[in-house]
């Protein structure tokens, strides 16, 4: 799958990006905030967006929904250091389609594209 990662830590978006390139995935792109996230999607078309949910400039709920407007069908799993019930609605209701609770195991990780990977 090719995948557009968004966090607005560096330390993430390495981690994720060994993370997914070891299973073979291809990382097109990284994005620190929603605004670079919105700019990325529409230059490189990833099959999966992974989405830091709070971020600088726009968070990741604003984004998805944004995302959701200029292209319908993304895929977006949310990844968030906060696993509240609301904060986990707002993002399904905004079009995430699974979620990632930070510090996160690799093998939580590579299940949840998996399940993505499926429905593509």
């Amino acid at each position: 799958m090719r995948i557009l990662i968004v966090d607005d830590a560096l330390f993430m978006r390495v981690t994720l990006e060994k993370i997914l390139t070891k299973e073979g995935h291809e990382v097109v792109g990284h994005a620190g905030n929603g605004l670079e996230a919105l700019a990325a999607y529409k230059k490189l078309k990833p099959d999966l967006v992974t989405m830091d949910m709070s971020m600088p400039e726009m968070d990741g709920v604003k984004a998805v929904g944004e995302l959701k407007k200029i292209d319908p069908d993304a895929k977006v799993i949310m990844v968030s250091a906060m696993a509240q019930e609301m904060i986990v609605k707002d993002a399904i209701i905004a079009g995430a389609l699974d979620f990632i609770l930070k510090p996160f195991k690799p093998e939580k990780v590579l299940e949840s594209v998996g399940r993505i990977a499926k429905r593509i």
